[in-house]
């Protein structure tokens, strides 16, 4: 899962960036109110870790910029303001949920799962296309039969996939969702991500649209 933190704080940014990296998170850091407008706008990212108060724009007014123009990616404000009325305003221009600092890493954790799975109309963590199951808070991929912990990058790829079964994603949809900033991909990297996983399942987890990309079938195989 690719993640956005907006934070200001360094010795916060890393650490958090640390963190979530070790749960087997890509994480896109930076640090200022106008680079996280820009970010939240390539669309990329499975959930946004907001500061409010930023240099340059404050949190509060990349939110309400950011649903105005249509952008609808979860965000989670992260702040040490604890006002009412600052969190009423966060949560009426948009925000999906707010955490106050310092907080425990396991409530952000369980927040963010909780945030993602309001987002995509699950009660539980799980995602499911037919005999496809994917558990977000372990990492578990079963089909068929098997049920296998994944590495942090197949997790990624197959959650791109299975948040949208039956839609098509391209080589670059894909890299954009599993990848961080600057990480050098070689071209073939997504094949061989999708060629191990269908060897410690089967073939037909994943299917190939020759020309157009990978998918999974909502009705499953």
């Amino acid at each position: 899962m690719r993640v956005l933190l907006v934070e200001d704080d360094a010795m916060i940014g890393r650490e958090l960036t640390a963190a979530l990296e070790r749960q087997g998170m890509i994480v896109d850091w930076v640090r200022d109110g106008p680079t996280g407008a820009e970010a939240m706008a390539v669309g990329t990212h499975a959930i946004v870790l907001l500061d409010i108060g930023l240099p340059g724009q404050s949190g509060l007014c990349v939110l309400r910029d950011a649903r105005r123009s249509g952008i609808a990616t979860p965000v989670l404000v992260i702040t040490a303001r604890d006002g009412l009325d600052e969190r009423i305003e966060g949560l009426n221009l948009g925000a999906d949920d707010y955490i106050i600092k310092p907080f425990d890493f396991r409530e952000l954790i369980a927040r963010m799962r909780a945030t993602l799975r309001r987002h995509n109309g699950a009660a539980q963590s799980l995602l499911q296309a037919g005999a496809i199951t994917l558990d977000l808070s372990n990492h578990t991929l079963a089909y068929q039969g098997t049920s296998l912990v994944l590495p942090a990058r197949e997790f990624s790829l197959m959650q791109a996939l299975m948040l949208r079964p039956g839609t098509i994603l391209s080589r670059t949809q894909i890299e954009e969702r599993i990848y961080g900033w600057g990480e050098e991909v070689e071209s073939n990297a997504v094949d061989v991500l999708i060629h191990t996983i269908r060897k410690k399942f089967d073939r037909d987890i994943i299917h190939n649209v020759r020309g157009a990309g990978w998918m999974v079938l909502k009705g499953g195989s």
